[in-house]
C-alpha cells in the first residue's frame, strides 16, 4: 500500500478528526463530573464561620421560645394572688399511686384529711405551697419516694367576693383574677334605689375596713373603683332617709345619700310649708340613746334668715303641726310616726 496516495490520506483525516471527536467529549465528561462532586469534597467550614454556628444559634431560638411571656407557665405572681380557704373543694393526686387520689372540702380550721399524712393544713397557701408541704409529709413518713402531688381547685369558694346590702342580687361571686369594685357591682344587679354611695370593703386580715365614697355617675368618674381581691366582703349600707311630716305640701321620707341635709333643704324637697301651718310648732323628733327627744325649731325665723340653719341627722323627723291643732304632747310622736309611714319615699343628692 502507497502511504501518500490520495485514499490512504482522506481516510488517516476521518481518522484524526474522529479521535480529536472523542478526545473532547471524554474531557467534557470528566470536567462534569469533578464539578458535580465538588460540594461533596468541599473542605470542612473553618471554626466560627457562620455554617458552625448556625446550630447553637437554633438551640438558642427555642430557648427564647420556651421563655416566651406567650408561652403556658405558672406565673408565680398570679398564682401567689390566689390562695387556698376554707370551704374550697380541692382534688389531690399523686403521680403513679391512684390509691391516693382524694377529692376533699377544706374545713373552717383550713385544714384538708389526706390518706397516710393525715389533716394537713393548707389554709392561705396557693396551690403550689400546699403540694410541696404534701410532698414533704408523704416523703418524711416514708410512703411514697420522690412524690410529686398535684392540686387541682374544683370550687374556690373561698375566692369569691361576697356582696351584701343595697343591690339587687347579694351573694358571692368568683374573683379568680384582677376585679375592679364597679365590675362586682355589675355582677350584683347594681344598686337598689335606697343604696347609700358610701361603700365598705372588708378584707381578710385587716382590722379596719375601706371606705369607698361613689360618684352618681360611675361610668364618668373611676376614683372609686379600687381592686377587689378574693375573699373580701364588699356592703353597700342603706342611705340615711330624713322624715319630713305634717303641714307640707309632700309630706315624704328624703333619701339622703351623700352628704347631709338641713331644716330648709327638707322643707323645699317637701315642696314647703302649707298656709295653715303652725310655724311656731315645728320641732325635730329624733332618737338618741335616752329615747326620743323633741328639738322645738324657729322656723319662721330659718325663713326669714333670721336664725340659722339646722342640720338634720338620719331617721330625723321634722314635724310642722296644723296651725290651731291641739296635740297633746303626749301622741305628738305617735301621730308624727303613723305620717312618716304613709309618705312615699325620695332619693336626694346633695
Amino acid at each position: 500500500m502507497r502511504f501518500d496516495s490520495p485514499s490512504f490520506t482522506r481516510r488517516g483525516c476521518k481518522l484524526l478528526s474522529f479521535a480529536v471527536v472523542f478526545l473532547f467529549i471524554a474531557v467534557c465528561g470528566v470536567v462534569g463530573q469533578q464539578t458535580s462532586i465538588e460540594p461533596e469534597t468541599q473542605s470542612p467550614t473553618p471554626p466560627g464561620s457562620p455554617a458552625q454556628i448556625a446550630p447553637p444559634s437554633a438551640a438558642g431560638s427555642t430557648s427564647t421560645a420556651q421563655s416566651s411571656p406567650n408561652a403556658p407557665k405558672n406565673d408565680p405572681g398570679q398564682s401567689g394572688l390566689i390562695k387556698l380557704g376554707a370551704g374550697d373543694l380541692v382534688e389531690v393526686n399523686v403521680y403513679n399511686v391512684p390509691e391516693l387520689t382524694t377529692k376533699a372540702r377544706i374545713g373552717n380550721s383550713g385544714d384538708v384529711y389526706l390518706p397516710l399524712v393525715d389533716y394537713v393544713h393548707v389554709a392561705d397557701l396557693t396551690t403550689e405551697e400546699a403540694q410541696a408541704l404534701i410532698q414533704k409529709r408523704l416523703e418524711d413518713g416514708g410512703f411514697v419516694r420522690n412524690p410529686h402531688v398535684t392540686i387541682f381547685v374544683d370550687e374556690a369558694t373561698s375566692q369569691g367576693v361576697t356582696v351584701l346590702g343595697e343591690v339587687s342580687k347579694p351573694g358571692i361571686y368568683p374573683d379568680l383574677g384582677d376585679r375592679k369594685l364597679y365590675e362586682i357591682i355589675s355582677e350584683a344587679g347594681g344598686f337598689t334605689p335606697s343604696a347609700a354611695r358610701k361603700v365598705a370593703i372588708i378584707r381578710r386580715n385587716q382590722p379596719d375596713a375601706i371606705q369607698v365614697v361613689l360618684p352618681r355617675n360611675l361610668a364618668e368618674d373611676l376614683t372609686g373603683n379600687v381592686d377587689v381581691l378574693p375573699g373580701d366582703t364588699v356592703t353597700v349600707p342603706k342611705a340615711p332617709i330624713i322624715y319630713v311630716v305634717g303641714d307640707v305640701g309632700h309630706p315624704s321620707g328624703l333619701l339622703v345619700d351623700n352628704g347631709s341635709l338641713t331644716v330648709l333643704q327638707a322643707l323645699a324637697l317637701a315642696g314647703g310649708t302649707n298656709r295653715t301651718a303652725k310655724m311656731g310648732g315645728a320641732r325635730i323628733i329624733r332618737k338618741g340613746p335616752a329615747g326620743m327627744t323633741e328639738t322645738p325649731l324657729a322656723l319662721k325665723k330659718m325663713l326669714e334668715a333670721k336664725s340659722p340653719d339646722v342640720a338634720l341627722q338620719a331617721d330625723d323627723i321634722l314635724f310642722v303641726p296644723v296651725s290651731g291643732a291641739r296635740l297633746a304632747a303626749s301622741r305628738t310622736f305617735e301621730a308624727a310616726m303613723s305620717m312618716a309611714t304613709a309618705v312615699s319615699i325620695y332619693a336626694v343628692h346633695p
